[in-house]
């Protein structure tokens, strides 16, 4: 499925201060990969980004992307980051275009984030453990590094963008929808299905909620 709409940023302001106040029952708080294009329609250099989201405010001074392998495990790719999360709580990494420039519209750094095609997954560590990590394509035979089972290996020009930021399943299939067209710096997709676990689950408590209505 494809997604084209985007939240507001007023929804990621609020959004922001529940986080800060702590009172959005299982929002998000840690820093998670939120969307990334690994393959551009086109040439890659310059034009594919990873995009984090979270608390505004964290430096991300000493903190890693790394680009694992899915044939055999190995890290291929050590992107250091630098910086601080702005106040809308997205941070957007623009591919270097060989220059140390970016063709990545508003892209708060500039790094080698040209991630090999699937299947492989790209990790988010800070000075001291992995905080996210995101692995896409058919991993049979293959060393998977993501969470729960993997993301699909998406068209060139599509990206992968979260669901739900104020969730993680710690499932990569269930967590990531595939965009048609990508939207770094901005907050994803506004009206998006729900994942298929939570339509199960809404799905059991109308039956019972049925079956109790039968009862009475």
């Amino acid at each position: 499925m494809t997604y084209t709409g985007k939240f507001r940023r007023n929804g990621a302001r609020l959004l922001l201060g529940l986080m800060a106040m702590g009172t959005f029952a299982g929002v998000q708080a840690q820093t998670i990969i939120s969307e990334v294009l690994y393959d551009a329609d086109g040439t890659d250099n310059g034009n594919v980004f990873v995009e984090l989201f979270g608390p505004p405010g964290t430096v991300l001074d000493g903190w890693l992307l790394q680009g694992v392998n899915g044939a055999d495990g190995s890290i291929y790719r050590n992107v250091l980051l630098v910086g601080t999360i702005p106040p809308d709580g997205v941070f957007l990494i623009g591919d270097d275009s060989g220059d140390g420039s970016t063709l990545v519209d508003g892209a708060d750094l500039v790094g080698e984030v040209d991630f090999q095609n699937g299947p492989d997954s790209i990790v988010l560590r800070d000075t001291s453990a992995i905080l996210d990590a995101l692995g896409y394509g058919d991993f049979s035979g293959g060393v998977f590094s993501g969470e729960g089972s993997a993301a699909p290996d998406v068209l060139a020009g599509y990206s992968l963008a979260r669901y739900d930021l104020s969730l993680d399943m710690n499932n990569n299939l269930l967590d990531f929808a595939v965009l048609e067209r990508p939207t770094p710096g901005d907050i994803p997709p506004a009206a998006v299905p729900l994942p298929p676990a939570v339509l199960l689950l809404l799905s059991g408590i109308l039956a019972l909620t049925g079956i109790a209505r039968k009862r009475s």
